[in-house]
């Protein structure tokens, strides 16, 4: 193989771990918040804080070089599992 096509992928398979182990870090805290939304009788999802990180990381993404329409679309992905686990979690105190 190619030594720099190698190198190349392993920094891939690198930064693909940090994402794996950032995005785990971040369902942990969101599952927190997930059940004091539930134990506090509150909603499952707050759309103005929505809309603010999303036009927030937009910004972040054009600042960054990066594409923020595909930014948007990857964080509406996570938003959107977020609510489904407070979702959840609201059903279970009900």
């Amino acid at each position: 193989m190619d030594e720099t096509l190698k190198r190349y992928r392993e920094s891939i398979d690198n930064i693909d771990a940090a994402l794996v182990f950032m995005l785990a870090e971040r369902f942990k805290i969101t599952q927190a918040v997930g059940e004091h939304k539930a134990t506090h009788d509150l909603p499952p999802a707050d759309p103005g804080r929505e809309e603010r990180q999303i036009a927030r990381l937009r910004q972040l993404a054009t600042d960054a070089n990066l594409d923020p329409d595909f930014t948007e679309k990857f964080l509406r992905f996570i938003i959107d599992e977020v609510i489904r686990h407070h979702e959840r979690l609201r059903e279970r105190q009900g």
